[in-house]
């Protein structure tokens, strides 16, 4: 992307009917550091990758508690997720005193959505640089949004936001029909299979990563590392088991087809996942 006469203002438009300062706002969110979401009938999963700036620094916060109902992952700028995730805190401390009751997670992200909308309309403001995954529990059931730093929100099934999402979103595209009769177990399996995606060969460790999960009896809260690191060994061990039965089982099928030809014999070695 590159600079030009009409993105000095967030308020100028340019004459293909767009505003550069919001596209440079989603474009940090791209930049960040991957978060993803994914839900169930009864659950609601959020993961971050974790990253620090250097060797000598710890990583920072990326997935925010809301309510007991609903929590945040963010990815872009930190600060910007920060301020947002103490808007919707009070929001919730409001409502709940007004009317004794929670704040429904649909009418929290329109809030969220308006109070970004404005920033896009005011010459002496800029848009939020960063993205939210809102996972909630409400009367309504289970729900998952995405805010975008123009002001538009979505509602999703799993979704993957920040830096490499896209291999993520690949495999949530395969599986999320899964997803709605999930166990909260499973659920968490298929958020570390997600991060991992997003590492590019790097190992996926509880150090690298964070895990918080929300659902029916289940106010929110981020996984220990602890626990996370047991998740990851149970799964890693049941994929090296699969993986030298799955290849026997190859080799026996080819065995037939050796005397075919070359042409019959071309096959593709199974991804890593």
């Amino acid at each position: 992307m590159f600079r030009n006469q009409y993105d000095t203002d967030v308020t100028t438009w340019s004459p293909a009917g767009r505003l550069f300062q919001v596209e440079y706002a989603m474009e940090a969110v791209k930049q960040g550091s991957a978060a993803i979401g994914l839900r169930s009938k009864t659950h609601i999963v959020l993961g971050c990758v974790n990253k620090a700036n250097s060797e000598l620094s710890s990583h920072q916060k990326k997935i925010f508690k809301v309510d007991d109902h609903i929590g945040v992952a963010i990815a872009g700028l930190t600060a910007d997720g920060r301020v947002l995730s103490r808007y919707m805190r009070n929001e919730c401390i409001n409502y709940g005193f007004t009317y004794e009751s929670p704040l429904p997670v649909g009418r929290l992200v329109v809030q969220l959505a308006d109070k970004a909308q404005v920033c896009t309309q005011r010459s002496w403001k800029r848009p939020y640089g960063v993205g939210l995954l809102v996972a909630g529990l409400d009367e309504s059931g289970a729900h998952l949004y995405y805010n975008c730093p123009s002001g538009n929100y979505f509602e999703y099934q799993a979704f993957a936001i920040g830096s490499r999402s896209q291999a993520a979103k690949t495999y949530l595209e395969r599986k999320f029909e899964n997803f709605t009769d999930a166990s909260r177990d499973d659920l968490v399996k298929d958020a570390l299979m997600a991060i991992r995606e997003t590492l590019q060969g790097e190992t996926l460790k509880s150090s690298v990563c964070t895990i918080a999960v929300v659902g029916v009896g289940e106010p929110f809260h981020i996984l220990d590392q602890g626990t996370v690191q047991q998740m990851i060994d149970a799964f890693e061990i049941v994929g090296e088991q699969e993986g030298p039965d799955a290849a026997a089982g190859q080799e026996a099928s080819a065995e037939p087809e050796q005397g075919a030809g070359a042409g019959a014999g071309e096959g593709v070695a199974p991804m890593d996942i």
